[in-house]
């Protein structure tokens, strides 16, 4: 299935955006580019740029990205010189690209701001950048409110379409609003072994019209047929700096032999539906309150599933899937309580 032929949400296309419920494929998939920051493979460019035309090709036409993945912002430049190449310019408005500024805390003036906001508009060959994520460490430094506001004058400037979070909690993302300062999305991880964001986030999201797009949605590929049946991984055998990250989430959810029931559940409902562990582990989160997206890894031009993600748009889950699920979560361990609200664990 091509997912040209599939009404995609379009989070910088709506203004104010509707918070979205899955009555209709209204949902977005997006490449994830951590992956090119290091520790998932060598990334040869050529490679790269060829399955970036291939994902595009394929419909996912959204890219997720920050100004630290290592050469995302580059590749994103050099993809879109290359599109409108081969092209023409109108190929341009067929794509998306979200990226991410996560300064060190210090005081923010105006000429910081615009300065590092440029940088990332330069190396992404854009003028506009279509939508920016930021990520502040440190919540006693107030001074995110005040890089917030020159974002916000940036955004009339013309240099930004749309602002955006990127871990930040229920706490203060309020307090943002508050201040009067329009947010579109927040980033948060999100997963059937991280549903943190279900205990506040989602409901106060859809209250607020916030969109939440998720990530860490497969943990780093466990979510996947992969590792069913597989003992429990050891600093040799995880290979990629995901893997190391979303086991240890794993082991605050509640370790390797409740992770192993919950993908024997998985293999179930996948069977049922006919689809993969990952296409349910995604539909379970794209189902979820005022989720428009979920972020899919892309190792560009090492592993690629184009054609396994684009399955995910033609299936529902069901209330015996629900059901099924649910001795699971209840042997699990509350996250908010061990690890705190979205985005605690940077703080």
């Amino acid at each position: 299935m091509s997912l040209n032929r599939i009404e995609r949400y379009r989070l910088t296309r709506f203004s104010p955006p509707p918070v979205p419920r899955w009555g209709s494929p209204a949902a977005l998939l997006l490449n994830g580019m951590w992956q090119v920051s290091g520790g998932h493979g060598r990334i040869n460019p050529e490679k790269a740029l060829a399955a970036m035309f291939a994902y595009v090709d394929a419909g996912f036409t959204t890219w997720d990205l920050a100004d630290h993945y290592g050469p995302a912002e580059d590749f994103i430049g050099e993809f879109r010189t290359q599109l409108e190449k081969q092209r023409g310019k109108d190929a341009l408005n067929n794509i998306q690209t979200f990226t991410k500024w996560v300064p060190r805390p210090g005081k923010m003036t105006r000429q910081v701001v615009e300065k590092n906001i440029d940088i990332s508009r330069q190396r992404m060959q854009t003028d506009c950048l279509d939508l920016l994520q930021f990520h502040w460490w440190d919540y006693g430094d107030e001074n995110y409110l005040t890089a917030l506001h020159h974002m916000a004058d940036l955004q009339q400037d013309g240099k930004i379409k749309h602002l955006a979070l990127t871990n930040f909690d229920t706490e203060h993302l309020k307090i943002i609003l508050d201040a009067g300062i329009k947010i579109v999305s927040n980033q948060v991880q999100f997963s059937l072994v991280d549903r943190r964001p279900l205990a506040k986030m989602a409901q106060f999201c859809q209250e607020k019209g916030v969109h939440l797009l998720a990530y860490g949605t497969l943990c780093g590929g466990f979510l996947s047929e992969t590792y069913l049946g597989q003992p429990t991984p050891s600093r040799w055998t995880m290979k990629t700096v995901s893997q190391r990250k979303y086991y240890n989430m794993i082991r605050a959810w509640g370790g390797w032999p409740l992770f192993q029931e919950l993908l024997q559940v998985l293999a179930k409902i996948a069977q049922k539906h006919q689809r993969s562990m990952a296409n349910i582990a995604v539909r379970y989160i794209l189902e979820q309150a005022a989720v428009a997206g979920a972020i899919v890894g892309a190792r560009l031009g090492i592993q690629g599933h184009i054609e396994d993600n684009s399955k995910v748009f033609d299936f529902q889950l069901d209330e015996a899937d629900y059901q099924a699920l649910e001795p699971i979560f209840q042997q699990s361990q509350d996250l908010m309580m061990v690890i705190g609200d979205c985005g605690d664990e940077y703080r």
